[in-house]
């Protein structure tokens, strides 16, 4: 690509704007189109009503989060396809350090639907998932969970050794006491925006 390794990693960890060029240099160099690596985002994308969550003139300000293109369940839960798409969302880097220290790529941006979690979210919501935080560390967060082969989002809360209580906020959805050994933890909700 005609750069150093340094910067291909300061990309990789959203250090760095994954601008046109860039993703031109990496298609060159792999044989590819660049549509095969990314679609860059359209010039002054942001996502609306969110003024936290601004492009940036500064390429060194910015950090590109995956939103993909997933509904999570806040009920009975989701079945996930093999191959989710995702597109870039740019994000001030401020912004995100008061939320989190995790490195940008491994937060994800994920729709909720349903209301076994109403009114803490709510149908349509952007939920910032920090799949860093892969184990019930956190008692009564809230966490994407795959329970028997089904994706949701659920508050979590240890009750014995090797059980966990699967919590629905709205109180007219029962809770669900698991193993924990059938329960995956994907990643913990950081963040919520409402009506995008």
């Amino acid at each position: 690509m005609g750069t150093s390794g340094q910067q291909i990693e300061r990309l990789e960890k959203g250090q760095r704007t994954l601008k046109q060029e860039w993703i031109d240099k990496a298609a060159t160099a792999l044989g590819v189109t660049p549509s095969d690596i990314i679609t860059p985002l359209p010039a002054g994308y942001a996502l609306s009503g969110q003024t936290e969550v601004l492009p940036a003139d500064d390429p060194n300000e910015i950090v590109q989060i995956q939103r993909l293109d997933l509904s999570l369940s806040m009920g009975p839960g989701t079945v996930i396809d093999d191959y989710v798409e995702a597109e870039p969302v740019s994000f001030d880097l401020a912004f995100i350090r008061r939320i989190t220290r995790s490195p940008a790529h491994r937060l994800k941006l994920v729709t909720g639907i349903g209301d076994s979690m109403y009114p803490t979210l709510n149908w349509g919501d952007a939920i910032l998932i920090d799949t860093t935080d892969r184990a019930l560390a956190k008692q009564d967060g809230i966490y994407w969970i795959d329970l028997f082969g089904a994706a949701g989002l659920k508050r979590l809360r240890t009750i014995a050794a090797g059980r966990v209580l699967v919590i629905s906020d709205n109180p007219t959805v029962g809770d669900q006491e698991v193993a924990a050994e059938d329960l995956r933890i994907e990643g913990r909700a950081i963040w919520v925006a409402r009506g995008l």
